[in-house]
């Protein structure tokens, strides 16, 4: 987690950092999709990539069925004035297979239930009253009133989710209403997880004078995780040279791509960098954004290497607006850039020369929604993403004053 200066572990401003806009475009055209696919059950395919279009081979529903409880009616039949009286010659809970409805009576259904044959209506329960065997209902009736038709949500044949397509709750659910119990994804990522730093002490250890708890460990573990790729944990590697490359090397051999933090920067004690043009190469490092800006792009042994920086605020926005999108593309995904919205900002700046993501909240004050930044920016302060929802987008060069609007990313969009 150690840097070289006190904003976001590179010091000063010096020349020569990459655009973001340029970075991102440059570091996206390294992505390889991977190819390799596994057939998984239902219930294990949450935040994974589907690598086929899926097809439905049901109807849904499957056949006509009642939208609510109520009666069923021919609208031939109800005639008179303004209300009229039939005789209720059958039950159709939901899951029965109903008589034909006789002409000139009604059948009481619930919600979801099949329509009897010659039944064109339903009438809501709260607009008819049962007196026994009869049902009193109003006449005003049009035909296919409360009524789903057969394959109105789903028709038998269609495609229903495309490949690329990254399963959510709600993927999971459509896929199971067709029948679907298992499906073909791309082969989650392996992704090796690395901390630099001598200053690293695992949590429940003591703490000895200049230490610190490692928490870029676990953020990052939960961002993996959460991306529903699979983490090989390597934990802390030591501040020397020989350590650093026997742990890129081990990373290259065991993972699909290496992720570390810390060690991207320029101090003597900082030996990522070095290692990863011993052992590869180094196609990006150093970026014109806030906080980020020693986030650096490799391979290892032909392993895609994305170093962040070691500040954990850092850790934290560099994953989710550099290194997300990068995994996710290589990952098969078609969506791979978060929503996000415009709101106008509390908030009072000169212009930077960096692209800024600031952790903030967004709030609603008397009817208008409005994005108020945490109080301090430090790269180094994480606890700002607990009190934040999410990132206000500050664009560079760029003289903020308050009630200007900028983008913002909520965490919701990039943390699962």
């Amino acid at each position: 987690m150690r840097g070289c200066g006190t904003d976001d572990g590179c010091g000063c401003e010096s020349p020569g950092l990459t655009r973001f806009e340029d970075a991102l475009e440059n570091l996206l055209s390294y992505a390889e999709k991977v190819t390799a696919t596994v057939t998984v059950p239902l219930n294990q395919a949450l935040g994974k990539v589907l690598a086929e279009d899926q097809c439905s081979v049901v109807n849904v529903p499957p056949n006509d069925n009642s939208a609510m409880d109520g009666y069923g009616v021919n609208v031939a039949d109800l005639v008179g004035g303004d209300r009229c009286q039939l005789s209720i010659s059958q039950r159709v809970p939901a899951g029965a297979d109903p008589q034909p409805l006789k002409p000139g009576t009604a059948a009481r259904i619930f919600t979801g239930a099949k329509i009897p044959e010659g039944c064109n209506a339903v009438i809501k329960q709260e607009d008819c009253e049962a007196l026994g065997g009869v049902v009193d209902l109003p006449t005003a009736v049009k035909d296919g009133q409360n009524i789903r038709l057969l394959g109105q949500d789903i028709e038998a044949g269609a495609v229903i989710m495309a490949a690329g397509t990254r399963l959510q709750p709600h993927h999971l659910g459509v896929l199971a209403s067709v029948g679907i119990a298992e499906v073909a994804i791309y082969q989650p990522l392996k992704i090796a997880v690395l901390s630099t730093g001598d200053e690293l002490v695992e949590p429940g250890d003591e703490l000895a004078p200049g230490q610190i708890y490692n928490s870029n460990r676990y953020t990052l573990t939960g961002l993996v995780q959460g991306l529903g790729m699979e983490l090989v944990d390597l934990g802390i590697v030591a501040d020397t040279a020989e350590a650093t490359e026997e742990a890129l090397l081990r990373a290259a051999s065991e993972a699909d791509v290496i992720v570390s933090s810390g060690g991207v920067s320029v101090g003597e004690e900082d030996h990522i960098k070095g290692a990863v043009e011993k052992l590869g190469s180094l196609n990006l490092w150093r970026m014109a954004i806030k906080p980020g800006k020693p986030f650096a792009y490799g391979n290892v042994q032909g392993k895609p290497f994305l170093g962040l920086p070691g500040n954990p605020a850092a850790v934290l926005v560099s994953f989710n607006i550099l290194a997300r999108p990068y995994l996710l593309k290589m990952q098969g995904a078609d969506e791979i850039f978060p929503i996000s919205y415009r709101a106008p900002i509390i908030l009072n700046r000169k212009a930077q020369i960096r692209k800024e993501f600031m952790r903030a909240r967004m709030v609603q004050e008397q009817g208008q929604v409005r994005i108020e930044p945490y109080s301090n920016q430090s790269s180094g302060v994480l606890s700002s993403a607990v009190w934040a929802n999410g990132y206000a987008i500050i664009p560079a060069n760029t003289e903020i004053n308050e009630g200007l609007e900028v983008e913002f990313v909520s965490f919701a969009e990039v943390m699962s």
